[in-house]
């Protein structure tokens, strides 16, 4: 097998590809232009992207060249769910979200060196084609039995399916005809579940050229009980730090199961084989230590996030259980930790601040006032990690993180914040 595909196999990111061992001899032959697509459908990108913009990534690194499809006019469009029908956003709307993924997906490839990667826009060549060229051109090209076969248009038939989004596998497969011709790309990468795309690509550019392209997926990410990976509480795992924080972020990943962290660790991380199976010795011998989940949340905020804002992240976290000091963050990294903790505002109420058990009881971190006497006559009430023993105590200024955050405890887990305005 081709060394860069042994490896990608190793790290668990193939799934399927058209054919194993003419692709493995293609990569052999020199540089390999590829391309994957990501649609505009919201602002921002989210962990699941991140595993194709690491294998486009490791793509580079062994030579090849990268392409990064931002999908300007399939964005208008959808690419089908199994749930229903996609909401159609505004022309607007999708030309802003392309922007700000252009920005993104530029972070984690390089534009220099001979296999430079470049970014593409499939605006470019779909907005000049007329409605009747695209059917004569791409349209006769695609049984209508196969695209019915498909398993996302079986599953939706009873509901019912537009043809917007039934007519999507075309566009897509316009797109890797177009690449093909104009940037000699002869690979398409995405998720398992772009596989019928991918191969209505294929088979549309060997009927309309002859030549012979090749497709790879990388596997569904899922957690050890087999459900979906990169979800929280909130939603997804975005990669803009406006929708989910650095702090969050390298949470999530310190939060993973000994389970799959190994798994995480060779897709998400450049370790080599040896350091992960250090890692992963060390995760079966002493699980407690975490060492692995320690190394996978670093490395996965250093290249989404960098590294002083990962370095953030970790005293941000050591300063909220009392193992790091508070008043050592500065302001940006208090909001975060904060917005986080979903603090609520508490203002004094005729010029004095509030008593120390009415913040414990308005942070929610215990259920009412009388349960916040009790747990400081206990010792278990600590506000800026501070143990509270008077239950008449009053917060006054110098509490006041930089003049406006209060952080409150009870016992060593449960933690809230406070916005004193």
């Amino acid at each position: 097998m081709n060394a860069l595909l042994d490896d990608l196999a190793w790290r668990g990111l193939i799934s399927t590809t058209t054919d194993e061992a003419a692709l493995a001899a293609h990569l052999d032959e020199g540089m390999v232009t590829s391309y994957v697509g990501f649609d505009p459908t919201a602002p921002s990108l989210h962990i699941g992207h991140l595993m194709q913009l690491i294998l486009a990534r490791r793509l580079q690194e062994a030579g090849h060249r990268p392409l990064l499809l931002v999908g300007g006019a399939t964005g208008l469009i959808g690419d089908p769910k199994m749930t229903g029908e996609r909401v159609m956003n505004t022309k607007e709307t999708v030309a802003g979200w392309v922007e700000s993924l252009r920005d993104q997906v530029s972070r984690y490839v390089s534009f220099e060196g001979a296999n430079a990667a470049q970014i593409v826009n499939n605006l470019d060549w779909t907005a000049e084609m007329s409605a009747l060229d695209f059917l004569r051109d791409v349209g006769k090209h695609f049984s209508v039995n196969r695209m019915l076969a498909r398993d996302v248009v079986a599953r939706r038939l009873d509901e019912g399916i537009s043809y917007t989004e039934f007519s999507y596998v075309l566009l897509q497969s316009l797109d890797y005809a177009a690449l093909h011709e104009r940037y000699g790309c002869t690979l398409q990468t995405g998720a398992q579940d772009q596989w019928g795309n991918i191969t209505a690509g294929i088979d549309y550019i060997r009927r309309t050229t002859g030549d012979v392209v090749h497709g790879l997926v990388t596997p569904l990410l899922t957690k050890a009980d087999g459900t979906k990976f990169g979800k929280t509480e909130g939603g997804a795992v975005w990669l803009d730090p406006e929708r989910t924080s650095p702090y969050a972020f390298h949470q999530f990943w310190l939060n993973a199961e000994d389970a799959k962290v190994v798994d995480y660790l060779k897709i998400f991380s450049s370790r080599s084989r040896d350091e992960i199976g250090e890692l992963e010795a060390l995760t079966r011998e002493a699980p407690f230590k975490r060492a692995a989940q320690h190394a996978l949340a670093d490395d996965v905020t250093d290249l989404v996030h960098g590294v002083r804002a990962r370095e953030a992240a970790e005293a941000a976290a050591a300063a909220l259980f009392g193992r790091g000091e508070l008043r050592a963050l500065d302001e940006g990294t208090l909001a975060m930790v904060m917005a986080e903790l979903g603090a609520v505002e508490l203002g004094p109420v005729d010029g004095r601040l509030p008593l120390v058990t009415e913040a414990l009881a308005a942070s929610g971190v215990v259920p009412s006032r009388s349960a916040a006497r009790r747990a400081v006559a206990e010792g278990g009430a600590y506000l800026n990690n501070r143990r509270i023993t008077d239950v008449d105590a009053r917060l006054d200024e110098d509490d006041l993180l930089v003049g406006r955050y209060v952080l409150v405890r009870r016992g060593k887990r449960t933690v809230g914040g406070l916005i004193v305005p």
